[in-house]
């Protein structure tokens, strides 16, 4: 169901920006960004991007229906505009006021960093449920409202199809929403209009550098939501250097959680075993059917914000307890095999680190992974995930990702000098199918095989068009077929 749209003056809703220059008024029914979405009264943003600009689609906009536009200059049309500096953070606050505000109607919880994003939110809901109330969604894996899927074409969506979700979550009752903050967003100001209640920082490592020109300017976006415009209150993952970095000079009041420092929440006495992990935490016993020691830390941050939601630490843990799986995070894969086969998103050198350490005390045998790396993307990163799988897993298959415009080969051969310098053997195989299915037939008793890089993706992006691939499907499909040649 569409959310509810209060109609509302053109004139009103750029009240949200007060440097706004208005000319002209009409009733706004909806709001866009692309041409084609436009329905009839509908107010377009006529976005400036980096390739195209949204000033040489007003008159498809118009054609269309549209009511009114915002610009960054005037247009020769006969529609009411407004002059504001720039489109883009213009769309945030005047969506929101369009939608009736509904970030406002609920309690907003957001979770940024480079790794621990999707499994934070998936814990957050969990202890929402438990403490009764309606639980939303926004990240990598989709959107849920109270439970209902809700398609994403981005971790964060564009500031007006966020606050028409929001809107949407609002209708359905949903209280408090649990969402990702990409470093992306922040920069291109997509969640202008959200002032979350509380945002974790969970880590940060190398990664977009495609985008962001450094590491400095990479943490400078995630940082930018711990400021008063973007959030009330923050915490922060203290085991992070770039964390304890952030607690430096704090804009906003932040609160702490570590495992391996003194934190307001400090994990102790961390058992981590194939079944799962246990904790102390104060006097209560925490438990997790999710395995590796860095889930420890995502359940610190999903209990941290519990707190800043008034949720108490008893009702967080039973809460926690109820999350036994995330889709492509460590995720098991079981037709019967002797082996240990999980699928898992990580895609950075840190993330390929920790989900092998993660593995290693769950392995009595080999362990083995395959990866590749995503083509179009953070070339620097190649050589450094080569290093970090081959050092610290028994055997490497290195394969094709996501391999977008370029050849797999290539993308391989950027890889292939990091895996030397970590030391362990590793093999080629572009084909990921065949990667999969050697790395499953090598596994026996006691060995675990980590699938990595693409997670919960049921996708593979090649030069020629995406096409349906999901590890989960594959690893199950090569072990059954195992089982058939036995």
């Amino acid at each position: 169901m569409p959310p509810s749209f209060p109609q509302r003056l053109f004139a009103d809703v750029l009240g949200a920006v007060p440097e706004a220059e208005v000319r002209g008024d009409a009733i706004i029914g909806d709001v866009a960004f692309d041409s084609r979405d436009v329905t009839p009264g509908a107010l377009f943003f006529c976005v400036s991007g980096a390739t195209v600009d949204g000033h040489d689609f007003a008159m498809a906009a118009i054609e269309a229906g549209a009511a009114a536009l915002v610009v960054e200059r005037w247009l020769d049309v006969d529609v009411p505009q407004a002059k504001v500096p720039s489109v883009r953070r213009a769309m945030g606050p005047v969506s929101a006021r369009a939608f009736g505000d509904p970030a406002s109607a609920m309690t907003m919880l957001g979770v940024t960093g480079t790794n621990g994003k999707t499994t934070t939110t998936y814990l957050v809901e969990g202890i929402v449920r438990a403490a009764g109330f309606r639980a939303g969604v926004i990240g990598t894996t989709g959107a849920r409202a109270d439970g209902q899927p809700v398609p994403l074409v981005r971790t964060t969506p564009e500031a007006p199809d966020l606050h028409r979700l929001l809107a949407r979550m609002r209708d359905a009752g949903v209280e408090v929403v649990a969402m990702e903050v990409s470093s992306h967003a922040l920069d291109q100001d997509r969640v202008g209009g959200v002032r979350f209640d509380a945002v974790a920082f969970t880590n940060l490592s190398q990664d977009h550098l495609d985008y962001h020109p450094s590491m400095a300017a990479y943490f400078a976006a995630k940082a930018s939501v711990f400021t008063p415009e973007h959030a009330v209150r923050g915490t922060v993952n203290a085991d992070d250097p770039w964390g304890r970095r952030l607690l430096e000079e704090p804009a906003i009041p932040l609160a702490t959680f570590a495992i391996d420092r003194d934190a307001d929440l400090r994990a102790t006495d961390v058992v981590v075993t194939r079944e799962g992990l246990e904790f102390r935490l104060g006097d209560l016993t925490i438990r997790s059917d999710l395995r590796g020691r860095f889930n420890v830390s995502n359940v610190l941050a999903a209990m941290s914000l519990a707190r800043a939601a008034n949720i108490p630490d008893a009702v967080a843990a039973g809460g926690v307890e109820t999350v036994s799986e995330v889709p492509g995070r460590v995720e098991v894969v079981d037709a019967g095999q002797r082996s240990l086969v999980v699928v898992d998103y990580a895609h950075t050198p840190d993330s390929i680190l920790h989900v092998l350490q993660a593995a290693r005390p769950l392995t009595t045998g080999r362990l083995i992974v395959v990866f590749g790396c995503g083509g179009d993307r953070d070339r620097a990163k190649r050589p450094l995930m080569g290093q970090a799988a081959t050092a610290n897993a028994d055997l490497t298959i290195i394969t094709s990702d996501n391999p977008r415009s370029e050849d797999p080969r290539t993308i391989i051969a950027e890889i292939e000098p990091g895996a030397v310098l970590g030391g362990g053997e590793f093999r080629v195989e572009p084909d990921r199918r065949a990667a999969i299915r050697a790395a499953v037939r090598e596994a026996g008793e006691g060995d675990t095989v980590v699938i990595a890089g693409k997670g919960h993706e049921d996708y593979q992006e090649l030069a020629g068009g995406t096409v349906h691939f999901d590890d989960r499907e594959v690893a199950r499909e090569e072990l059954m077929a195992i089982r058939e040649d036995a």
